[in-house]
This record gives structure tokens, sequence and C-alpha cells, in this order.
């Protein structure tokens, strides 16, 4: 970075009610007796000694950070790569260091510009967790306490904010880049970051302890079906039947608790769509990573400060109908929009997918109705499940188990009707057999020969082969 940029970066001796100054005058540079004034200054001042064990807590290193904030221009640094910044970051702490006789190592320089980089251009202390691919979640609960969720357990992490304040402006900034706002009077808001990874916060004065915010990551690289395999999630015979689902165009619903994968096992299914197809996708705070060429991504939008403009999951579905399909991917079914996933499945939207809190594969049956009554107050509850069993096809249950990995544990394809209740198949069931030594649970999938009621389409597909293959393959 050259010269000129780099006073732009520091825009020294500027306050935060100052005027700013003019971009094209250069600043005057400081007299002779300037120079000596501040020398004498700094003459006069005691030497102080930073030690590593002071990081974070108040002392010369504190004062050394508030120091270089009050020098650094905001609006030119936010326009600065991280890389460069992190470079000018150095140099003027080294600058005020040596000017104040304060002792700074390497180390140390490199640590504190990173902190001040990363609060000015990303989350605080939150970006080394950001960076960590092996956490799934990061749960802030309040300033001193942030928890989070490494290969399947919850740790509480070293990492720290400053104070409320500073926890308080990192969830702003985080709900404002999306467009949304945090505060005391609208105190509750899901957020998404630029990664994907989807975030709810939890403000003052709802949330006692300070601002609460818990971000569920997402893998920076595309998890297929075979990876999921892999790691145990499922096993390869499963993994070809949920690929078969996907490709021959099955209504699937994936269900599960907080936490399970869905929306990872999703994404991994999600893959197997052709590219030829239009899809759209309906998501609260979007987090979908299809990667088809014509995907069109729908999000809702909260309501101003007036109360208005609110833009409802369900009021997205409807609009999506209208705007020709091939498949409707509905992030998460909370509530009235489940009636109208139903119809879309049911007037040939077919190989739509969606996912939805539920135990089991009965109880997201369960789940699927009492939301449609939400959403349609007085239907009967015999035309309700006769609209889910001519939709949906098959339910994907996916649990966290408690060694802490994530696996399917049933494929349920929904038959008919046998007087008022549903009638349902276990296509794959997973069976607890024991603990290995490293507290890793074991366990086998039974898979069921039984001709699915949707073979008809697998040989439309000329996928039945394939299927039959799967099966006889669990079978060994």
């Amino acid at each position: 970075m050259g010269p000129q940029v780099s006073q732009q970066v520091r825009g020294f001796g500027r306050r935060a009610t100052d005027a700013p100054p003019p971009t094209s005058v250069a600043p005057a540079p400081p007299t002779a007796s300037q120079l000596a004034a501040a020398a004498n200054a700094a003459a006069n001042e005691p030497t102080m000694i930073i030690s590593r064990t002071e990081t974070g807590q108040g002392s010369a290193l504190e004062e050394l950070r508030a120091i270089c904030l009050s020098r650094l221009d905001p609006t030119i640094a936010a326009q600065t790569t991280p890389e460069r910044l992190q470079v000018e970051v150095e140099r003027l702490l080294a600058d005020i260091a040596d000017g104040r006789h304060i002792q700074l190592n390497g180390r140390e320089q490199r640590q504190l510009a990173g902190e001040l980089v990363d609060d000015m251009l990303g989350l605080g202390p939150l970006e080394p967790l950001l960076d960590d691919e092996t956490i799934t979640d990061i749960m802030v609960n309040g300033p001193d306490r942030v928890f989070v969720e490494q290969r399947g357990k919850i740790l509480l992490s070293s990492v720290k904010f400053r104070d409320g304040a500073h926890a308080a402006n990192i969830a702003q900034r985080i709900a404002s880049a999306v467009g949304r706002r945090v505060d005391e009077s609208s105190p509750l808001v899901d957020a998404r970051l630029a990664d994907g990874s989807r975030v709810n916060i939890v403000f003052p004065p709802l949330a006692l302890n300070g601002a609460c915010i818990s971000i569920r990551k997402f893998a920076r690289r595309r998890i297929t079906l075979d990876m999921l395999a892999s790691s145990g999630s499922l096993s390869r015979p499963v993994a070809t039947v949920l690929e078969i689902a996907a490709r021959c165009r099955l209504n699937v619903i994936i269900s599960g608790g907080t936490g399970a994968g869905k929306t990872t096992l999703m994404n991994a299914m999600s893959q197997m769509i052709d590219t030829g197809e239009r899809i759209i996708t309906v998501e609260d705070a979007a987090e979908l990573q299809l990667q088809q060429p014509h995907v069109v991504r729908l999000e809702t939008r909260t309501a101003n400060l007036e109360g208005k403009g609110e833009i409802t999951q369900r009021d997205l579905v409807k609009n999506a109908l209208r705007m020709r399909p091939d498949r409707l991917i509905i992030g998460e079914v909370r509530g009235g929009e489940a009636f109208d996933m139903l119809q879309a499945m049911n007037t040939g939207h077919d190989g739509s997918l969606s996912t939805i809190h539920a135990n089991t594969s009965r109880d997201a049956i369960t789940r699927i109705e009492n939301m449609v009554e939400m959403g349609q107050p007085g239907l009967p509850l015999r035309a309700i499940r006769t609209q889910i069993v001519s939709a949906v096809d098959l339910i994907v249950q996916i649990q966290r188990m408690r060694d802490g990995g994530r696996r399917v544990t049933q494929i349920t394809e929904v038959i008919g009707m046998e007087g008022d209740v549903v009638t349902m198949n276990d296509i794959a069931l997973f069976e607890y057999e024991g603990e290995n030594s490293d507290g890793s649970l074991r366990g086998r999938y039974r898979l069921s020969r039984v001709r699915p009621h949707f073979s008809k389409r697998l040989s439309y597909f000329g996928l039945e082969r394939a299927w039959l293959d799967a099966l006889e393959e669990a079978g060994h």
C-alpha cells in the first residue's frame, strides 16, 4: 500500500464528531515545533510493559487498542481489504508503541492488529470460530460466555467480548448486513451471514445477560450423499435410495430435531436435481446451497418500524406457484404455509423438498396436520390427511445421536389411508447394536424389500433396477 493510502486508512487525529477531511487534499506535515513537543511529551511518559497475561484485561494493551481505534478512519477502513488493513494497522500500532514507550513484541502486534481488523471488518472475536471448520455451532450467552459445538460436543470456548456493548455492536452489525434491525424495540431477529450461515439474535431486555447470538454454520465445501455415507451418517445403500428418490422426483419431507442435520441432508439431496429444472426456494433466512444454474431464492421480510411490510413464508409460497417452478423447496415448514406446500405437491410440482421439526416419521405427519389447521382452520381432519397422503411420498428422519454423530434413522414411505389412519412403511430403519470402544454408537440398517407404492415412477425414470440393487446390497 502506498503512503497516500496509508495516511487515508489511518485518518490521524480524527474524532467521530469531526467533519471528514477533503479527499483531494493531503494532510499538512507536522511542523518542527510540533515534532519537538511530541518528542518531549513522549520522553516524559513512563514505559509500560505488556505481558501475555494482560491481553484483553485492560492495562497497556487496552490503552493501545483505544488509541489505535481513535486514529483509524472507519469509512476508509471499510473500503480496504482485510489483508491491506492488517498491514496498515500493524504499522500504526508500532508507531504508537514506539512513541509511548510501550514494549510490544511481534506476536502481540500481529494478534492485536488482527483483533482490530476483525472488529472493523468482521465479527470481532467470533472470526476465529467462523474460520474453524470443525465448529458447526456458535452460541453467545453474553459477552463472556461463548459456547461452540465441535465434532458433535458442546464446549465452552476461550473467546470473550470486551463487554456487553461490544457483543451488542456485533449483533447489530449482523442484522444490518441483511437489512434488518435489532434493538430494544425489536429484540428478536433471524439473519444470515455472507456465507449463508444462519443467525438468531436475542437482544436485551429479553436477554438478561446481554446480547445472545446463535450461529448455525455451514461447511464451506459441498456435502454430498457419498460424503455423508463415508462419515457414517448413513450407509451406501441408504445413500443410493435417497439419490434415487431425488432423481425420480419424489416429494420428500426431511424430519428431525434442532441441529440434527436436516438442511445439510437437503443440500446433499438437491445435488441430484437435473440442471435443466427451474427451482424456487423459500426460506426465513437463506441458507440452502444449491448448485444448479436455474435457482430463484426467496427470503421472508420482517415488518418495518410501523409494523407494516411483513412478507411471510406463506406469502412467498403462494407467489412461487405463479413463477412456473419445476421444483419448490421450502427451507423449513413452520406454520400455515404447510397447506400451500401440499397444494404445490398435488398440482404437478413433483420433486419438492422441505424440512420439519419432528421426532419420528409418524410425528411428522401429525405436525403437518397441525400446521395445515393453522393455515386453514375448520378443514376436516380426514381431508387434511387425504391431502398429505396424495402429496408426500417419503419422510426421511435424521437424528443427532448421543455420541455426537448425525444419522439418518428412518426412511418411511407414505402409502395411503385405512379408514382415518395414514398407513406408512419403513423402507430403511437404523437399528442400534451397541457402543464401540471409542464411544461411538454401532448399528445397522434394515431395509424393506416390499415393493414401494411409487414403483411405477421408478420404472418411468428407469431406476427400478437400481432401487432393487440397493436393497440387495444392504442384505449382504
